[in-house]
């Protein structure tokens, strides 16, 4: 039995857009806990979803099911599917896009 177990992550790309303010905050956490700002993206938004008991709840209704998404997804080729996971250092792209 493997001492390890690597899970494979599906990421996507996704343009958001910031504000100067917000974008370099995001920029001097990542510096802060020596990560990239997609991670510190990922990780805060994965923070405040599990933590806001009203999204929860909303989450079983199926209103959530009938949203209409509006984040602009960049599709992938088939090859591209799974990244491995990256740690590396603090960069100037936001959630796959740029700040903007």
């Amino acid at each position: 039995m493997p001492l390890l177990e690597v899970t494979q992550t599906r990421h996507i790309s996704a343009s958001i857009r910031l504000t100067d303010a917000t974008a370099m905050q995001v920029d001097q956490y990542a510096a802060f806990i020596h990560a990239s700002a997609d991670d510190v993206v990922e990780q805060a938004l994965a923070y405040v979803f599990s933590k806001d008991r009203d999204f929860q709840e909303f989450l079983r209704t199926p209103e959530a099911q009938r949203s209409t998404p509006t984040l602009r997804v960049r599709r992938a080729p088939a090859s591209d599917a799974v990244e491995p996971p990256s740690k590396t250092a603090p960069s100037t792209s936001i959630a796959g896009g740029t700040k903007a």
